[in-house]
């Protein structure tokens, strides 16, 4: 089997949507997926682009990607924010969550920026499991807020 970690292109786009549908439903909202495919990727490889991705391709098909944006603290400046980290079904196990996330670490000493978040359900254990693997510090302090414009 021959995994590839490389930057996503715009071409790679209806197949990243494919896989946040299939997040979308392994986290109980399909949906609440409502981004159409020209806003998506007119986000990121339009002119002002506000997220980039890493791909997991395996056999040339892509099973995984790893969305981030910049998120800026007054506190603490600029961090990556992990949007999303996604694996297949099928290809979970296969060590491509951890080439992923490993590239985004690279990434972000890279862009100097002074720490990688995210956000995962409190029921996902295995993302949870994952994630502790890399010492993720869990905050049990803040709420999560959203208003709707």
């Amino acid at each position: 089997m021959e995994i590839l970690i490389r930057r996503a292109e715009r071409e790679d786009c209806p197949r990243l949507l494919e896989l946040i549908t299939e997040l979308a439903i392994y986290e109980k909202a399909p949906d609440d997926v409502t981004v159409t495919l020209e806003h998506f990727t007119e986000s990121g490889f339009g002119s002002s682009p506000v997220w980039w991705s890493f791909v997991a391709e395996v056999n040339g098909v892509i099973q995984g990607f790893a969305l981030y944006y910049i998120r800026y603290s007054t506190w603490k400046g600029q961090a990556m924010y992990l949007e999303d980290i996604i694996v297949t079904e099928e290809m979970r196990g296969n060590k491509i969550g951890k080439m992923l996330f490993d590239r985004l670490i690279e990434e972000a000493r890279k862009k100097k920026f002074n720490r990688i978040i995210w956000q995962v359900l409190e029921w996902n254990e295995p993302a949870i499991n994952f994630y502790k693997k890399y010492n993720a510090e869990f905050d049990r302090e803040w709420l999560n807020c959203s208003v709707y414009v």
